[in-house]
C-alpha cells in the first residue's frame, strides 16, 4: 500500500495548510513541523489521560480502565513514532525515552489481558459444552467473590469436567490479574513513572529534533516502515494460512515443553510492524487508519488473543493431580483456541490479499 503524501495536519493539531499553503509565506510545512506537531499532540493526549486517571480515583472502575487504555494508546504512539522517525530526533533523548514508554505500556496492559483471556476461555467452554452463554464471572469485571470461589455446575450448565476446568482457569487467571493490577498501581506511583510523565510533559512543549530533520522527507522513513512490514508478511506461510485448517499448527498440542508455538512468533512480529506502519501513516495524514489496515490489525489481534488463550489452557492442563475429565476439557479448549488461531490467520490472509500489498 503506497504511503500517502503528508497533505493534512495531524489529528489534534490545527490544520495549518490554508488555501494553497500551510505557512505564511505560502510554502508547505516541513517534515520537522509535521513530526513535532504530531508528537506534541500525542504528548498532550498522554497528559490528558493521566489527569483523567487521577480524577477517576473516586469514580467507577470502568472510568479508570478507560483512562488507562487511553494512556497506553498515547504511550504506544509516541514510542512507535520515535522508532520509525528516530533519524530525525535527538538520538540520546529518543533512545532513552522509547524503552520507558514500552515498559509503561506493557505494564499497564497485563491486567486487561488477563481479564480478557479469562472471559474468552470461559465463553469458549460454554460454547464447547453446548451450554447457553452466561455473563462473564465477577473475576472478569469488578470481582465480588474470592479468587478461589469455584464455578457452580448447576448455574453454568456445564459438564463436570468443563465446570472444573472453568474454576481452575478462574483461579489461575484471576490471581494473575490481581497481581497485574497491583503491579500497575505500583508502577503508576513509582518514581520511574513520574520521570516518564515529566519527560512527556516537556515533549508537549518542545520536541528535540536532530539536524537531519531540516529538509528531510517523512515519506521515506514511513516507506521504510511499510517495506519492513511487507517483507515480514511475505515471509509468513500465507499459502498455509489460506486454508481454513492447518494441522501442522496443532502438532505440538499439549506436549510437555512449555515453549511457545513455533509458528506464532512471526505473526506476532507482523502485528507489531503493522502497528508501526499505521502510526507512520497517522503522522503523514493525520487521519485514522483506513478500513483495510484496521481489519488486518483486528485479525492479528484475534490471532494473538487466541494464541495466548491456548497457552493458558495448556498451562492449566499441566496442573499436577487434576482429574482426567478436567484435563480432557482443557485439552479440548486448547485445540479450540488453536483453531481460532488458524481462523485469524485465514482472515488476515484474505484481508491482506484484498489490499493488494
Amino acid at each position: 500500500m503506497p504511503v500517502p503524501a503528508p497533505d493534512a495536519a495531524p489529528r489534534g493539531v490545527p490544520d495549518r495548510r490554508g488555501p494553497g499553503a500551510g505557512r505564511p509565506d505560502g510554502s508547505r510545512p516541513v517534515a520537522a513541523d509535521v513530526l513535532a506537531a504530531y508528537l506534541r499532540a500525542r504528548a498532550t493526549d498522554f497528559l490528558r489521560s493521566l489527569r483523567a486517571h487521577r480524577e477517576s480515583g473516586g469514580g467507577s472502575p470502568e472510568e479508570s480502565a478507560q483512562a488507562v487504555r487511553a494512556l497506553r494508546r498515547s504511550a504506544r504512539r509516541i514510542s512507535g513514532t520515535l522508532h520509525t522517525f528516530r533519524p530525525l530526533l535527538d538520538a540520546d533523548w529518543s533512545e532513552s525515552l522509547r524503552p520507558e514508554l514500552a515498559w509503561l505500556s506493557g505494564t499497564l496492559a497485563h491486567e486487561h489481558a488477563y481479564a480478557s483471556r479469562l472471559e474468552r476461555l470461559l465463553l469458549a467452554l460454554h460454547r464447547l459444552s453446548g451450554a447457553v452463554p452466561v455473563p462473564a464471572p465477577a473475576g472478569v469485571g469488578a470481582r465480588t467473590g474470592g479468587a478461589d470461589a469455584p464455578a457452580d455446575p448447576d448455574r453454568t450448565g456445564l459438564t463436570v469436567g468443563a465446570a472444573k476446568a472453568g474454576a481452575l482457569l478462574d483461579r489461575r487467571l484471576t490471581l494473575a490479574r490481581t497481581r497485574a493490577h497491583t503491579t500497575a498501581l505500583q508502577a503508576l506511583g513509582s518514581g520511574r513513572f513520574h520521570a516518564v510523565a515529566d519527560r512527556v510533559a516537556l515533549l508537549a512543549g518542545e520536541v528535540p529534533l536532530s539536524p537531519a530533520a531540516t529538509g528531510a522527507d517523512l515519506r521515506l522513513l514511513a516507506a521504510s516502515a511499510e517495506e519492513r512490514l511487507t517483507d515480514a508478511v511475505a515471509a509468513l506461510p500465507l499459502v498455509t494460512a489460506g486454508h481454513p485448517y492447518n494441522a501442522a499448527a496443532l502438532v505440538h498440542g499439549l506436549a510437555p515443553e512449555t515453549a511457545p508455538q513455533p509458528q506464532d512468533a512471526p505473526w506476532h512480529q507482523v502485528r507489531l510492524l503493522l502497528r508501526l506502519h499505521r502510526y507512520s501513516r497517522e503522522v503523514l495524514t493525520g487521519a485514522p487508519t483506513d478500513a483495510r489496515l484496521r481489519a488486518a490489525g483486528q485479525a492479528l489481534t484475534r490471532h494473538r488473543d487466541a494464541s495466548e488463550a491456548a497457552a493458558a489452557a495448556a498451562a492449566a492442563a499441566r496442573t499436577p493431580r487434576i482429574a482426567p475429565a478436567t484435563a480432557y476439557a482443557l485439552g479440548v479448549l486448547h485445540a479450540d483456541q488453536r483453531h481460532e488461531v488458524e481462523a485469524a490467520r485465514f482472515a488476515f490472509h484474505h484481508t491482506w490479499q484484498r489490499q493488494g500489498v
